[in-house]
């Protein structure tokens, strides 16, 4: 495993995790799991009733995150409300490109997913998969 910051996180801290928002970190405690000992950050997302535990060290490589800065939420805001770059390469390839931004956790790339995926009346009708990525 490669070293990483030890725990940027602490118990009580609000984290964004990718697929599943925003929960709350509970504790911090080891488990034991295939014979290792790990250090585990467990998260509790009380809309959806769920307990999530997660390594400490894969963490940022998950794509964990604190919460945004207002600077940040205004600059996604900005990108959102930018012009659509709709690239004309197959969907296929766009799919997993969008994926990809969406699961970074990253909000301005989540924000240009969005911004590219949502359509005005007076343009082109959507895909199906398009209309389901949205």
């Amino acid at each position: 495993m490669s070293k990483v910051k030890k725990t940027e996180f602490r118990p009580d801290d609000f984290v964004v995790y990718p697929t599943h928002g925003v929960g709350r970190i509970v504790s911090i405690e080891e488990q034991e799991v295939a014979g290792l000992r790990l250090e585990m950050f467990v998260i509790s997302f009380e809309k959806d009733k769920m307990t999530l535990r997660v390594p400490t060290a894969r963490a940022s490589e998950i794509g964990m995150r604190g919460l945004s800065t207002p600077d940040l939420v205004e600059r996604a805001l900005d990108t959102l409300k930018g012009k659509a770059r709709v690239k004309r390469q197959m969907w296929s390839r766009r799919a997993v490109e969008y994926e990809a931004k969406i699961n970074s956790g990253d909000l301005i790339s989540i924000a240009e997913v969005v911004r590219d995926l949502h359509r005005s009346d007076d343009q082109r009708e959507q895909s199906y998969s398009e209309r389901r990525a949205l």
